[in-house]
């Protein structure tokens, strides 16, 4: 096929491409505009009242932080419940997750750092990857995420 022009399959592919890719950015919006709406009222809204300030004095991952997770009870699992960026939102964790919930969720984890003032989005990468399981490669991924992102400490 020596007069065969490739340029209307790749028109093509580049078509689709663009669409698979406005498809994504439009739910990566929806996901910005609802992103822990469920925080404002309720027995959330109480909670994340008593708690936040607490928090904020804490390092990540630390037991005095663990400790004021668990004392959320019943509002931090109403929250993991109508949040799909958090794991625990999953029966199986973050292998449930899509790639716009893990985006969501790095996106959530660089956000949380500016709370502490040791926060570390690199450090909460490296905690995490024990907390939900995940491998070496997804941990790479975040790290090249954040990096790309201008998101280092």
């Amino acid at each position: 096929m020596p007069d065969f022009d490739s340029r209307v399959d790749t028109y093509e592919h580049i078509h689709l491409v663009e669409r698979n890719l406005q498809d994504a950015i439009r739910e990566l919006l929806n996901r910005a505009q609802l992103h822990d709406r469920s925080k404002l009222d309720g027995i959330e809204k109480k909670t994340f009242d008593r708690v936040t300030p607490a928090l904020r004095g804490l390092t990540y991952g630390s037991d005095e932080y663990k400790e004021q997770l668990a004392s959320m009870g019943p509002a931090l699992a109403e929250h993991y419940e109508k949040n799909q960026h958090h794991p625990e939102h999953f029966t199986d964790g973050i292998r449930g997750m899509t790639l716009i919930d893990l985006l969501e969720m790095l996106c959530d984890w660089e956000a949380a750092t500016h709370r502490h003032a040791d926060g570390s989005l690199a450090r909460s990468i490296e905690l995490n990857q024990y907390r939900f399981g995940y491998g070496d490669e997804l941990r790479g991924i975040l790290k090249n995420t954040a990096k790309s992102f201008g998101w280092n400490d």
